[in-house]
């Protein structure tokens, strides 16, 4: 099948060979600790930190008032990766663009095995711009520590010289369009199943405890409570003295 996307090498000015001739030239002059952790990160690293954001998102959604609105969110993000996964199936064999290194053989590779794999478009990158999307709808700043890791993601792509710039991006932009453009569609089923969960036996992977009380009705307020619980205890302030006095008239009679 032909290569419906360029092969980016057969240029001497080609910005996207250019780019990552430059990025990868920097595995050549690193030294090898350096070199394989940046492989342990691109390949492993990354996608382990996006997954402690998840889990940091879920917990923290299961405390805000709207805990099954923002569940059902941080829900859609794992969701969302594995659509984009399923729709970069066709459009890897649709392009048919091979590794960068197979066409360029001076490229310094990091991550062996690869060479019977497609390059456009990157899944790593996907995957890591689906969670920082989904994630920022939810979340802003765990959103923004995703997306942080996302464009690291992307350079790490490049050092270890698997994939080329537009493979990258082409990541980038199908996952951002699956998260968006799917997301209502998403919340409509994901909101009522998550508020139909909050209603039984699994009400706490939706609803933290402290959120409120175990019936699903808000905890009353301190104040209210320690009116009722004084009111409840013993007479007011005016009575006792009172009585104080009454006491003291008869002692003295």
């Amino acid at each position: 099948m032909p290569t419906l996307l360029a092969d980016a090498g057969t240029g001497s000015g080609d910005p996207d060979l250019g780019l990552l001739k430059a990025v990868n030239g920097l595995a050549a002059d690193a030294p090898g600790w350096l070199d394989s952790l940046v492989a342990w990160t691109a390949e492993y690293g990354i996608l382990f930190g996006l997954a402690a954001l998840g889990l940091a998102g879920w917990l923290l959604a299961r405390r805000r008032p709207d805990a099954p609105v923002a569940v059902a969110g941080v829900l859609w993000a794992p969701l969302a990766v594995a659509i984009a996964e399923l729709a970069n199936l066709p459009i890897s064999r649709l392009v048919n663009r091979p590794r960068p290194f197979v066409s360029h053989p001076e490229l310094d590779v990091l991550v062996p095995g690869k060479e019977d794999t497609l390059s456009f478009v990157s899944d790593h990158s996907a995957m890591s711009m689906g969670i920082a999307v989904a994630l920022f709808l939810v979340n802003r700043r765990l959103g923004l520590a995703a997306g942080a890791l996302a464009l690291l993601q992307g350079f790490c792509r490049l050092f270890v010289g698997v994939h080329y710039p537009t493979d990258v991006i082409g990541g980038y932009a199908l996952a951002t369009a699956v998260v968006l453009l799917l997301a209502p569609i998403a919340m409509a089923v994901l909101v009522p199943l998550c508020h139909a969960l909050s209603r039984t036996a699994l009400r706490p992977l939706v609803v933290a405890r402290s959120a409120g009380a175990a019936d699903g009705r808000p905890a009353a307020p301190a104040g209210r409570r320690s009116g009722r619980r004084r009111g409840h205890d013993g007479p007011p302030r005016g009575r006792d003295r009172d009585r104080d006095r009454d006491r003291e008239s008869d002692l003295a009679a």
